[in-house]
């Protein structure tokens, strides 16, 4: 992998973890163009993930401090309560990635651009609908609420459904408050992907490709300096409700990629 090749994949993995336009779909798409094998460069993926991880512990510093010191008081109040919300909507994706995970590997791996193109369209669907949804009363998220939006995660593990579009629509529908939404989104990813990135380590799935180290690097920086930008950036959206400019760029892309991407 060269370094421009690696600032760009960095970048794309950057902006589409947090925007809701799917990185996994992106990330194939800018792959297939470089003439880049996802299964060859394992460790620029978790390079570039671990460094979208860093950025939202950046954003999000003072609140995941605040969780942390409330959880050790050793009492149930409200950071307790909105960690065991991040358990509750950590239960789908448990259960997909314990009963499913063979099959999810075969839909990344089977490259299939048509399907990811229509799965784009999908996300864009969601997310015009949540402009077209409108929901007067806005509520804290609750247990049920952290369920749900828990599936939705669970869904976006299909390649071309965006994580964050899929959570963050899920909770507007519901009625949660914006404000609070796009911060649980963000907050409740950290620990699925670094206990996926955990058990493909140490599980032996990872295999050298011999990419350069000037590459990692390279992509991790970038990576983590666009996620900074575009998780912030995310976050104004959400208050503003203006996700439909996104729903008609996954919708362009979708089409490009069924007639164009091979």
């Amino acid at each position: 992998m060269e370094w421009f090749e690696a600032l760009i994949l960095g970048l794309i993995q950057g902006l589409t973890e947090f925007l809701p336009v799917s990185s996994s779909a992106h990330l194939e798409i800018g792959k297939a163009l470089f003439g880049i094998k996802g299964e060859e460069n394992f460790y620029f993926s978790i390079m570039v993930h671990g460094a979208t991880v860093l950025s939202t512990l950046v954003v999000f510093w003072k609140d995941i401090l605040k969780l942390i010191k409330g959880f050790f008081k050793f009492k149930y109040n409200e950071e307790t309560s909105y960690i065991f919300k991040i358990f509750v909507s950590m239960i789908p994706v448990l259960i997909v990635g314990l009963l499913f995970k063979e099959h999810i590997e075969k839909l990344f791996a089977g490259n299939s651009f048509v399907f990811i193109g229509s799965m784009l369209i999908v996300t864009a669907a969601l997310l015009f609908f949540t402009y077209f949804f409108k929901n007067k009363k806005q509520r804290d998220i609750n247990y049920l609420d952290a369920f749900i939006i828990g599936i939705s995660q669970a869904i976006a593990v299909v390649p071309g459904i965006s994580r964050s579009g899929a959570t963050i629509a899920t909770g507007l529908i519901n009625g949660n408050k914006k404000e609070e939404i796009a911060k649980f989104s963000f907050l409740m990813v950290l620990i699925p992907i670094l206990g996926e990135n955990f058990l493909d380590i140490v599980g032996g799935t990872a295999v050298s490709s011999g990419t350069p180290t000037s590459s990692l690097i390279i992509g991790f920086l970038a990576a983590f300096v666009s996620g900074l930008i575009a998780c912030k950036t995310m976050i104004n959206i959400v208050k503003k409700g203006k996700l439909y400019w996104f729903a008609i760029y996954c919708l362009i892309i979708g089409v490009i990629t069924i007639f164009f991407v091979r």
